[in-house]
């Protein structure tokens, strides 16, 4: 029978969110029913209140999370009810042009659940991500849930299912940041200091942090970060190429995404260095750059998608890293909420006074 849960609504675009009441179908074929630990608040939650994704309202939101399989539905096989996971937005569907060509981090039909979740009149809800963990309860595919050890705590084990899987893989997936590399990373964040700890435990010799704020440079060298560059009053590309013996970085990652943060990072490279942009930008911005600079330069210039990441393949990993250790996921945890002080989290967010916010079910 369907479950009746409180939840985070984002009723209209720029609306404060609202505690509400949601109706949980049952699983269905392919379905799991998911009962939500902790989740993350996240820069992309905010851009759905926004109306910056798409007007899709009343949206769902949350989606950075970890919990327990509560129920599972007909042709689900490989997880049962009490199951420890975590939610992937990503879920490959294994038969789209990319999985078939062994890409399945590209999938271009991610699974999603078939069901609607509602409002008590019947209103659909869009979930954040197809994922809408801002409840106690949600239903996601099957293949969104990835199984991961249950000594993790899911405040912090919530994290990779998005900021920090994003910014651990763009290092580590998309820029192939290997031994004896040098890094830079454009803005200390959740994402950028998953990154730079990406780095760090893929063996950059050099890791420099580059923010305008000084408190969360001292914050990137807990994850890794072997030097800090100020870029409030210091031209960042110049202080890089000083600490690079004046060549620049083998991988260049914005974190930002920004045409400012951007030209940076490009100009910050090595030659045939790489960049690698995981930040998002705003849909009105563009960039300009010299072609010849692009030509004459070389390397690669990739976007990171999740962190070109693989679910079932990428999550187990850091969690391993987390338990021993080698990865500090409790660091990116900077206060635990309820569910009604999500609307508060925003604005802390927005100011830059936390890494994340994690509500706690």
């Amino acid at each position: 029978m369907p479950h009746e849960v409180r939840a985070v609504v984002a009723v209209k675009k720029g609306a404060p969110v609202e505690v509400q009441t949601i109706v949980v179908p049952d699983p269905g074929k392919g379905e799991v029913l998911v009962s939500v630990q902790a989740c993350g608040v996240c820069h992309t939650d905010l851009h759905y209140r926004e109306g910056a994704i798409n007007d899709d309202f009343p949206f769902l939101l949350g989606h950075e999370a970890a919990g327990t399989i509560e129920a599972v539905g007909d042709d689900v096989t490989d997880l049962r009810p009490g199951d420890y996971v975590v939610i992937a937005w990503r879920a490959p569907c294994g038969a789209c042009r990319s999985c078939l060509r062994g890409r399945p981090w590209y999938c271009f039909d991610s699974r999603n659940a078939a069901q609607p979740m509602t409002l008590l009149d019947g209103t659909p809800l869009s979930p954040a991500l197809g994922i809408g963990a801002f409840a106690e309860k949600t239903l996601v595919a099957a293949g969104q849930a990835v199984k991961v050890d249950p000594a993790a705590r899911p405040e912090a084990a919530g994290l990779i299912g998005c900021g920090v899987m994003a910014g651990y893989g763009a290092a580590v997936n998309t820029g192939r940041v290997g031994r004896g590399d040098t890094v830079a990373v454009i803005g200390c964040g959740g994402v950028g200091n998953a990154a730079i700890a990406g780095a760090s435990l893929a063996g950059a010799r050099r890791v420099i942090a580059v923010d305008i704020d000084e408190g969360k440079l001292d914050g990137a060298t807990r994850f890794g970060a072997t030097h800090t560059v100020n870029s409030r009053g210091t031209d960042p590309v110049d202080a890089v190429r000083e600490l690079t013996g004046g060549f620049g970085v083998d991988v260049a990652i914005d974190a930002v995404g920004r045409p400012e943060t951007y030209k940076q990072a490009f100009y910050m490279r090595d030659h045939a260095g790489v960049l690698v942009q995981v930040g998002v930008p705003d849909p009105e911005m563009t960039i300009d750059l010299p072609l010849i600079d692009l030509f004459s330069r070389g390397g690669a210039l990739k976007s990171s998608w999740y962190g070109d990441c693989l679910p079932s393949r990428d999550f187990p990993i850091l969690i391993d890293q987390y338990l021993s250790r080698r990865l500090d996921l409790g660091g990116f945890v900077s206060e635990t909420i309820a569910l009604d002080q999500v609307e508060e989290a925003f604005g802390r967010m927005r100011r830059g006074e936390v890494l994340r916010s994690v509500v706690v079910l």
